[in-house]
C-alpha cells in the first residue's frame, strides 16, 4: 500500500488540471540508477496499465504503480514539500536503506 497525504493529493490534482487530464493519475515507479542505486520515476497517465496497483488518496488523487516497483515502494507515504528550495514530491519510504542528498534516489 502507498499512502497519499492531503498536500500531495492536492498537488497531483492541480498538476493534472494544468496538463489537461481530467481523469487519470500519477504513475510512480522505481528504476535502476541514481547515486544510491535506484531512482523514483513519475509520469502522468490517463488510465492504469494492465497489472497496475491503483492507490487513491484525498480528493480522488490516484497513483498507478507496477508490481515490480511496488516491491520497493510498499508502505511508502507520498507527500509534497512546498518549501521554496526543496519543492517537490517526497517519498517517505520505509524500504530505503539509504538515500542520496537530493532524495531522488535510494538503496534498498
Amino acid at each position: 500500500m502507498i499512502e497519499i497525504t492531503e498536500t500531495a493529493a492536492r498537488k497531483i490534482r492541480t498538476l493534472m488540471a494544468k496538463q489537461g487530464i481530467d481523469d487519470g493519475g500519477l504513475r510512480v515507479g522505481v528504476k535502476g540508477g541514481g547515486c544510491s542505486g535506484l531512482s523514483y520515476t513519475f509520469a502522468w497517465e490517463k488510465a492504469p496499465r494492465f497489472g497496475d496497483e491503483v492507490f487513491e488518496g484525498p480528493d480522488g488523487a490516484k497513483l498507478y504503480v507496477d508490481k515490480k516497483s511496488l516491491l520497493f515502494l510498499n508502505g511508502t507515504v507520498l507527500d509534497y514539500d512546498s518549501a521554496l528550495i526543496s519543492r517537490g514530491f517526497v517519498f517517505n519510504n520505509p524500504n530505503a536503506k539509504g538515500t542520496c542528498g537530493c532524495g531522488s534516489s535510494f538503496g534498498a
